[in-house]
């Protein structure tokens, strides 16, 4: 029998879960939202340059849950999780626990949401510990260059040449962590994990940018998925993405003697397309883009140097008045 309702009042949530319609939109609402978390999953995967079979030892998942996670058939308790969300009109994230998480996090986050461009570019400035007008001076005066992309990008190669050519020095970023930790990177993951990797990865990003000289940076591949040390990357040099064709840095790569982190997997190639895409539009923040798809080591060197004349430019006339003062 149909409930009947008194004049005035409000519909119980059992009432409104029993129109037939609202039915079919929380059906299809469910199944946007773990299409968009497979998407989640999958760029964010991407981005840290994992494949699904490391990505399923590392968390103790089976490769087949997170191949389902990934095409949008989750777990329901998912979903179940996201209607009480819903119900509490609160985001999910709310209600998952995080050790880290301030517990003024929820007011932080809508004021950012509120917020505009400029705030929140003071805003990330004062937590960077830089003032206002110290970001701003380490912004107008770039007298560095870093080159981003994919491992076989040929970020070390031709940043080597370029540095050569201008006289400034070549460092490789990597090669810094593992001089300063006495590990090589595979170790350090290996011992401390992505996260500790990343955490030496920015202290050493740090102590080069206290040096007073102009240099050339080759950074890894997978920087650009830290924000706040891409971030740092984006606004203390002159950046340049070093694209090619997914082939090319596999055989690049290949030639290296370094399939890492896709070792072992028989869909390397596939796994490199969805890391190449998913961090495509991060790689796209840089200053530049030099594709050297097709082309020579020199051709390309000569291609970097004509991208980055602009900016040499610049930071010889920044000196000339300091020399004549």
């Amino acid at each position: 029998m149909a409930r009947r309702m008194h004049s005035g009042s409000h519909p119980s949530t059992a009432d409104a879960i029993a129109s037939p319609d609202d039915g079919a939109n929380a059906v299809l609402q469910e199944q946007d939202f773990l299409q968009q978390l497979g998407q989640r999953v999958r760029t964010t995967r991407g981005r840290r340059g994992m494949s699904r079979k490391v990505l399923a030892r590392v968390s103790g998942i089976s490769e087949r849950y997170i191949a389902q996670l990934e095409s949008g058939q989750g777990n329901v308790s998912i979903v179940l999780l996201r209607r009480v969300a819903q119900a509490l009109a609160i985001p999910l994230d709310d209600l998952i626990p995080s050790a880290g998480s301030p517990a003024d996090w929820p007011l932080l986050r809508e004021l950012l949401r509120q917020a505009t461009p400029d705030q929140i570019a003071q805003a990330k400035d004062v937590l960077m510990g830089h003032s206002t007008t110290r970001a701003a001076g380490r912004r107008a005066s770039v007298a560095r260059i870093a080159l981003i992309g994919l491992r076989g990008a040929g970020k070390s190669t031709l940043g080597r040449l370029l540095a050569e050519r201008i006289g400034w020095a070549f460092v490789e970023l990597n090669k810094e962590i593992e001089q300063e930790n006495g590990l090589s990177v595979a170790e350090i993951i290996a011992m401390y994990g992505q996260e500790g990797f990343r955490r030496m990865e920015q202290a050493a990003l740090a102590r080069l940018l206290a040096r007073d000289e102009p240099f050339v940076l080759a950074t890894g591949g997978g920087i650009v998925s830290e924000p706040l040390t891409f971030d740092l990357i984006l606004s203390s040099f002159f950046t340049v993405w070093l694209r090619a064709e997914p082939e090319e840095h596999m055989m690049r790569v290949r030639r290296q003697g370094d399939l890492r982190p896709m070792a072992d997997d028989s869909s390397a190639m596939q796994e490199l397309r969805t890391i190449l895409l998913s961090r495509e539009p991060l790689y796209a923040r840089a200053s530049a883009c030099v594709d050297t798809a097709g082309l020579s080591i020199k051709e390309a060197a000569a291609r970097l140097i004509d991208t980055v004349t602009p900016v040499l430019n610049r930071h010889d006339a920044d000196l000339a008045p300091a020399a004549s003062s």
